[in-house]
């Protein structure tokens, strides 16, 4: 399968939830999902006030489901600074280490990496990951119209019920939500490369404490 970078003319398909969701044909994903404890309600919802915000004062409204095609409209400054401070910033709270971090377990990590591989070349193709001790990140290049959504809900739905069953309990492990990305170029494809392996040293973490991939170049 050739996968495709991000094209503003090509069909795309949104969903919105707290975050926007867009899906085009046989195309590159950098998708993030955390455990539920990661980052404390008053930090998320302070954090989507602030954005909300942002986005109001340039005339955009964060609640309709394509805002993101207006947010595109943006002069490149301005989107960087988004990236700045929110994208990064979501990022590193992340990083911080909220939670019970059970990924850090390496048995634990080890589920959702086998999870990831299990279907690779066959229905997806992988890129990248890393199991953080908190959250995960996947670079993938996935086919078909609304796969990637469906993907990320059996990665989720499968790693929660088998981590739940190790650690003897039931309950929420995932937040609800996760973050996607449709990767728009090769130099982006690069940089989210990139940062899912430099992802562990970032946030000082040793060895054992993550699981960590690339494709060979």
């Amino acid at each position: 399968m050739e996968y495709r970078f991000f094209a503003p003319a090509a069909k795309t398909d949104v969903s919105q939830g707290n975050l926007p969701h867009w899906e085009q044909m046989n195309a590159f994903y950098f998708i993030t999902w955390r455990t539920a404890d990661s980052l404390p309600k008053a930090v998320m919802d302070r954090w989507q006030v602030e954005r909300d915000q942002w986005l109001r004062t340039r005339g955009i409204d964060p609640v309709i489901e394509d805002w993101q095609r207006v947010f595109e409209m943006l002069p490149e400054a301005e989107r960087q600074e988004f990236h700045k401070l929110f994208t990064v910033r979501w990022n590193a709270l992340l990083d911080e280490g909220h939670g019970e971090c059970l990924l850090r377990r390496p048995e634990l990590g080890g589920i959702v990496e086998d999870s990831l591989r299990h279907f690779d070349g066959e229905r997806y193709e992988l890129e990248a990951f890393v199991v953080m001790p908190n959250h995960v990140h996947v670079l993938v290049g996935v086919s078909g119209r609304g796969e990637m959504k469906n993907h990320c809900r059996n990665w989720k739905n499968f790693t929660a019920m088998q981590i739940n069953k190790a650690l003897g309990r039931t309950g929420q492990l995932w937040q609800w939500e996760s973050f996607d990305h449709l990767v728009r170029t090769p130099a982006s494809l690069e940089k989210f490369r990139e940062y899912i392996l430099k992802n562990p040293i970032k946030a000082r973490l040793k060895e054992g404490e993550y699981r960590a991939w690339a494709k060979p170049k």
